[in-house]
């Protein structure tokens, strides 16, 4: 596929599929969930500021991503090959902080705008003007935004590979096919380096999925930095070919977790990839990630060896070249920097044009000859759209891993609250709450004639009965969550916080709701004698809770209401016990579960990801 031939529904369905990658999340600490999300995030990235604007665009300028580790050369390499300090280089690591982009004056304003990277700030440097001894001041990106400026993914803007001085480059040249490897002399093969109140102690369960932002608020469309402030230093040279940008980027294998995930970003949002490794370190696992990445994705890649002993060059080519050979990537472009002190012309940060001409004659050929050209942006894109599929089939697989994992939790949480209401009913059927104070009130209310405090005690039982039963549920199913990898990421703890609390609220509810049955019912009754609506409330407990001195209340009852009225109030009573013991446990439950569903691993995600992914092969 040429990307001149791209068509809408292609494009419509690579962003259903960016919405799709971006909801999936990876919140419990599993195997493998650690990758998942750095495949995301690089994924989404790859989408964002690579795949989907070069469809949008086919004629914008070529892309080359200057990448590679600590130290290896890039800032030097990008300053000589434009001919001039463009990007600090240095001897302090790391030395380039902020990613910096070069481009012909003609291109700049396919740069300025967001139509790649979007998440980056644009900040234009002062530059000198050689010919008038002065300094043009170029504005930050947000005095540009007056301007017609091409907007992400829109119409205009661009010189693409028309006009323009490309001189200083050349034409054609040769692809300088140098081999390299380092002998035992130079470290060859050194190895991998809750407020609730009375009205609502258990809200609605909300289960609804919230999709955060994607990347550093990035979504299409969306211009200006990320709530990070990364920066992306824009500079203008006529020395580069019109239809060329060369972007310097952090090291890739920084300390600063920032810049390593800024480098991979930039690396993946290249046309072309131009790894720079060197002499001593060229057998580390950076750069060897880095060369096999671009092989999986099949994009347009070029290798830089630096710093290369004159003395043992011919040795080293011949090892470099046979372990590319051996990883699949004999036929790629490489190019040697021989070893030169690490500045030249008192200290400009340039190297001699001699040592960069094949590289540079390289890149210009591919920025000024349509078939090549259009060949290292096809090779790129259709490189990375091949590779989707696995991508996103892993991701589905991490997705599917990350549910069964909380359906796994969930299941065990009602497990042991199904178990804990079935003890509890038994235990409040049986009389269990019929004991202790609320016995010797009912023994001493024939002496007394006081049945509040009966009523008081068996509501106090009630709910000792109750949260005994939302402590073992609790109790049994952390103990078998032990064995769960991921369940100390689920906020349980918050969802237990105040549950005795909760529960006292619940069963106080249900005594004033018996007490508005007992005064109906006495309204209701054709004799009710001199029983209030008290005293009733506190016999019908009884009643329901009594267990084998539930008869005797349920007979006084039936003497003040009637047999009929008595039956009655007994079957309204405990209806509402069921519905407040229900209300109880269930909406514990329901905060242990909705404390899994926060997590965000829906069980959805999967399958929306495979169903995008098939409608995007279709149209492909």
């Amino acid at each position: 596929m040429a990307t001149s031939d791209v068509r809408p529904d292609l494009l419509n369905a690579l962003s259903a599929l960016r919405e799709c990658v971006a909801a999936a999340r990876f919140p419990l600490p599993l195997p493998g969930a650690d990758g998942a999300r750095r495949s995301r995030a690089e994924l989404l990235a790859q989408l964002d500021d690579y795949l989907v604007p070069r469809l949008h665009r086919p004629d914008a300028p070529l892309l080359a991503v200057v990448g590679g580790s600590t130290g290896a050369g890039k800032s030097t390499l990008v300053n000589s090959l434009v001919g001039r300090c463009v990007s600090e280089s240095g001897v302090l690591r790391p030395t380039t902080r902020m990613p910096v982009l070069v481009c012909h004056p003609d291109d700049q304003s396919w740069f300025a705008g967001q139509r790649v990277l979007p998440h980056l700030t644009r900040v234009w440097m002062p530059r000198q003007d050689a010919a008038h001894g002065r300094v043009e001041a170029y504005e930050s990106y947000g005095a540009y935004e007056a301007q017609e400026v091409e907007e992400p993914y829109g119409e205009g803007g661009g010189a693409g590979d028309g006009g323009g001085s490309r001189q200083s480059f050349g034409g054609g040249g040769s692809r300088g096919a140098y081999g390299g490897g380092s002998p035992e002399a130079y470290g060859a093969n050194r190895g991998a380096s809750g407020a609730y109140d009375e009205c609502d102690p258990y809200p609605a369960r909300d289960v609804a999925t919230r999709r955060g932002p994607a990347r550093r608020g990035a979504t299409f469309g969306e211009g200006g930095g990320g709530p990070d402030g990364t920066l992306l230093r824009i500079e203008v040279d006529e020395n580069v070919p019109s239809g060329l940008a060369l972007l310097d980027a952090p090291d890739i294998d920084s300390l600063a977790g920032h810049a390593r995930e800024l480098a991979a970003e930039l690396v993946c949002a290249a046309d072309v990839w131009v790894l720079v490794t060197t002499a001593s370190r060229y057998a580390d696992a950076v750069p060897w990630h880095l060369l096999r990445t671009a092989k999986e994705y099949d994009v347009s890649l070029v290798t830089v060896l630096d710093r290369v002993p004159h003395q043992v060059a011919g040795e080293i080519s011949l090892q470099y070249a046979t372990l590319l050979r051996k990883a699949g990537l004999g036929d790629v472009p490489r190019f040697t920097v021989p070893e030169l002190p690490e500045s030249a012309g008192g200290g400009s940060g340039l190297l001699p044009a001699t040592a960069v001409r094949e590289l540079r004659d390289w890149l210009a050929h591919r920025a000024q000859d349509p078939e090549a050209r259009a060949d290292a942006a096809v090779r790129t894109a259709n490189g990375v759209l091949a590779s989707l599929r696995s991508r996103v089939t892993s991701l589905a697989g991490a997705c599917a891993a990350q549910h069964a994992a909380t359906a796994r939790m969930a299941h065990r949480v009602e497990r042991s609250y199904e178990e804990a209401a079935e003890r509890a009913h038994a235990d409040l059927v049986g009389g269990s709450a019929f004991a202790g104070d609320a016995l010797a009130h009912y023994r001493s209310r024939a002496l007394t004639g006081a049945s509040g405090p009966l009523l008081d005690a068996l509501t106090g039982s009630v709910a000792a009965v109750l949260y005994c039963a939302v402590a073992a549920a609790d109790e049994r199913f952390t103990a078998e969550l032990r064995r769960e990898p991921g369940a100390a990421a689920v906020p349980f703890d918050e969802a237990r916080a105040g549950a005795q609390e909760r529960v006292g609220v619940l069963v106080r509810r249900w005594q004033r709701c018996l007490e508005e049955l007992a005064d109906e019912a006495l309204r209701a009754a054709e004799r009710p004698g001199d029983a209030d609506p008290e005293e009733v409330a506190a016999l019908l407990a009884v009643a329901l809770l009594g267990g084998r001195n539930g008869p005797g209340a349920a007979d006084e009852l039936a003497a003040l209401l009637g047999a009929k009225g008595g039956l009655r109030l007994r079957s309204r009573g405990g209806g509402l016990l069921g519905t407040y013991f229900e209300r109880v446990l269930d909406g514990e439950r329901d905060r242990r579960l909705a404390a899994i569903d926060s997590l965000e691993a829906q069980s959805g995600q999967q399958a929306q990801l495979i169903a995008a992914m098939s409608v995007l092969q279709r149209e492909k």
